[in-house]
């Protein structure tokens, strides 16, 4: 099994960002790579498409509002990888309430490609979506 986590401390506080990232269908909404967002089985199960009109569906599988996180499986996607399971999270800053830390992270098994290849996609993934995310935050 391989993972990789990326972190970034974001321009708003705590709450500023999990009121943008904390829906679990907000991805639309500050990441660029996903274009549009649909719900099924009462909103457990998001269909993901991206600009290249790939379907992308994931399972939610915990939710924390208090804590500030949420953990999916990838249930289909085009990426070369099985048993994926990530979580993203606001931490707050200590002295600081003005910004937050976002931490995002994953777990996988290759599958077609070494550890290292889907270690490298999936850190590019999380920082460029963090990158977004930052931009949608200004």
């Amino acid at each position: 099994m391989a993972s990789t986590s990326v972190s970034k401390v974001v321009p708003a506080s705590p709450e500023r960002v999990w009121a943008l990232i904390g829906r679990f269908g907000s991805l639309p909404d500050w990441l660029p790579y996903i274009q549009e967002s649909t719900f099924s089985e009462g909103g457990r199960l998001r269909h993901l498409k991206n600009p290249d009109g790939d379907t992308i569906v994931e399972r939610l599988m915990e939710f924390n509002e208090e804590q500030r996180f949420y953990s999916y499986h990838i249930v289909e996607a085009p990426f070369p990888v099985g048993d994926y399971l990530s979580t993203l999270r606001v931490h707050e800053v200590t002295d600081d309430a003005s910004v937050a830390e976002v931490q995002w992270s994953g777990r996988f098994v290759p599958r077609g490609a070494t550890d290292d290849e889907v270690v490298e996609l999936f850190t590019g993934i999380y920082r460029d979506g963090l990158e977004s995310l930052t931009s949608a935050l200004k």
